[in-house]
C-alpha cells in the first residue's frame, strides 16, 4: 500500500501527473533505452573534440534530427531546439493524446535551460573570422537563434502549439524548474496540457569546456566511460553533456477521463537560493530546499525510497550535497541514493528532467539503479543507502526525490509518487 501524502487530500483538478515521457540522452533515445542503459551499466560518455579547446570528453546524443524536422528547420534552428523538438514530440506520442484533435491554444511549453545563445554566437564569430570579421556576413538567423525563448519556441513552431511557451533560466536546476512551472500553470488553469522539462546544447560551445577547465572542474580520464565518477575519491570534475527530456503533464481528472497511463504524480516540490556564492554550494540551503519539498508533500524523510542526487563529480559539490543529505535523511534504512550523471555526464539544463527519467521506471520494476565508477567512496560523501556499481532490488518504490542544484545558488527538488 502506498504511503499517504498531502496530495491525496487535493481534488483531482489540482493533482498533477506525468502521462508521457520523451527524451534523447547520451545513452538512449527513449525512456526504455535509458532505463536499460542505467540498469546494465552502459555509459554514454565518449571522446570529443571541439575547436580552440581541443580533445576532451562529452556525453553526446545520437538521434535522427530529421524524425520531426526538415533539413530547413535544422539549418535555420539550433541544437537545443532540435533536442527539445525530438523530446517533446516523443512525449506527446508516448502519452497517447489525440493530438490532431487537441486544442493547442490550451497547451503550454516550459523548457528549463542553463544557458542559451553561446553556441550560435561562437559559431558566427568563427564564420566571420574568415571574412576579416566583416559583419555583413553575419547570419540573419542569429537573433531568433539566440533569444532566450528559442528552445521552447522551436517546439511551439514545430508542433503548432499556440498556448504559452517560454524557457526557464535556472542554471543546472532548470530541468526540475521546467517541471515545477508546468505543474503550477496547470493548477492555475493556464493550460490543460503542459510540455515540461529541460534541454541543453552545451557541448557545442568551447567556452563551457574552457571555463570548467580554468576552474579545475573538468573531468579527465583515459577511459571516457569512467570519467563521470560522483562520490569517488578519484573524481576530478564534470563531464559536459547534451540532451533533453520533456514530460507531458496533466491534471489527474483529465488523465483519468481519457484512460491515460500514469507514470507518477507530482507529490511535492521546492526551490530556494543559497545567496552565498557564485559557484560554491551551501549545504544548509540545499537541506532547507529538500525539507521544504518534503513538508509540502506531507512526507517524512524516511518515506522516500530513492534520492536521485545532483552530484556532478566535483570535489566540493559532491561533498556539500552529501552533507545536506545526511542532515535530512540521517540513517534512514528505507532511503537509497544514486546518481544518473555517472552514466550520461552533466546535461546542464536537461539534467534534472533526464535524471528523473532515469529513475522513473523504478515504480514499475522496484529497482534502484546504481552510481557507476565508484571504486572507493570518499568519506566526505558517505551516505547510508548509497547504491554503487550494481543496481539494488528494493521491492516496492513509492516515492522518488530528485535533486538539481545550479550556479548562483539556485536549488530545486521534485518528489514524484507512484500511482
Amino acid at each position: 500500500m502506498i504511503a499517504p501524502s498531502s496530495v491525496d487530500t487535493l481534488p483531482d483538478q489540482q493533482r498533477i501527473v506525468i502521462t508521457g515521457v520523451g527524451l534523447t540522452a547520451p545513452n538512449g533515445n527513449s525512456l526504455q533505452e535509458l532505463r536499460e542503459s542505467v540498469l546494465n551499466g552502459r555509459s554514454g560518455v565518449t571522446d570529443y573534440e571541439i575547436r580552440y579547446f581541443g580533445k576532451t570528453l562529452a556525453g553526446i546524443c545520437d538521434f535522427d534530427t530529421k524524425t520531426y524536422q526538415s533539413r530547413k528547420d535544422i539549418r535555420r534552428g539550433t541544437r537545443a531546439g532540435s533536442v527539445g523538438v525530438f523530446a517533446a514530440n516523443e512525449a506527446v506520442n508516448d502519452s497517447g493524446i489525440d493530438w490532431e484533435n487537441t486544442d493547442r491554444a490550451r497547451v503550454g511549453i516550459y523548457v528549463g535551460v542553463t544557458e542559451h545563445g553561446n553556441v550560435e554566437t561562437e559559431n558566427e564569430i568563427y564564420e566571420i573570422k574568415g571574412f576579416d570579421y566583416d559583419t555583413k556576413f553575419w547570419s540573419h538567423h542569429h537573433n531568433p537563434r539566440t533569444v532566450a525563448n528559442n528552445p521552447a519556441g522551436e517546439i511551439a513552431l514545430n508542433m503548432h502549439i499556440t498556448g504559452p511557451h517560454y524557457t526557464i533560466g535556472a542554471a543546472c536546476a532548470a530541468g526540475n524548474a521546467g517541471l515545477i512551472q508546468g505543474a503550477q500553470m496547470l493548477r492555475l488553469n493556464e493550460c490543460d496540457i503542459a510540455l515540461a522539462g529541460g534541454a541543453s546544447e552545451s557541448i557545442h560551445t568551447f567556452g563551457i569546456f574552457a571555463s570548467f577547465a580554468s576552474q579545475g572542474a573538468l573531468a579527465t580520464h583515459e577511459d571516457p566511460t569512467k570519467a563521470s565518477r560522483p562520490f569517488d575519491t578519484q573524481r576530478n570534475g564534470i563531464v559536459v553533456a547534451e540532451g533533453s527530456c520533456m514530460f507531458v503533464l496533466e491534471r489527474l481528472d483529465s488523465a483519468k477521463a481519457r484512460g491515460a497511463k500514469i507514470y507518477g504524480e507530482l507529490a511535492g516540490y521546492a526551490m530556494n537560493t543559497d545567496a552565498t556564492d557564485f559557484v560554491l554550494p551551501n549545504p544548509e540551503r540545499q537541506a532547507e530546499c529538500v525539507n521544504l519539498a518534503l513538508k509540502r508533500a506531507g512526507l517524512t524523510a524516511d518515506q522516500i525510497d530513492i534520492v536521485s542526487t545532483h552530484a556532478t563529480g566535483t570535489d566540493s559539490g559532491d561533498a556539500q550535497e552529501c552533507t545536506a543529505l545526511r542532515s535530512v535523511f540521517g540513517e534512514s534504512e528505507r532511503t537509497h541514493f544514486n546518481n544518473t550523471k555517472s552514466f550520461i555526464g552533466h546535461c546542464m539544463g536537461a539534467a534534472g528532467s533526464l535524471e528523473l527519467a532515469g529513475n522513473l521506471n523504478s515504480f514499475q520494476d522496484g529497482v534502484c539503479h546504481a552510481t557507476i565508477n565508484v571504486d572507493e567512496v570518499d568519506p566526505k560523501c558517505s551516505l547510508n543507502g548509497l547504491v554503487t556499481n550494481q543496481p539494488k532490488e528494493l521491492g516496492q518504490v513509492d516515492f522518488i526525490l530528485n535533486n538539481s542544484f545550479g550556479m548562483l545558488g539556485i536549488n530545486s527538488v521534485v518528489i514524484i509518487k507512484r500511482m
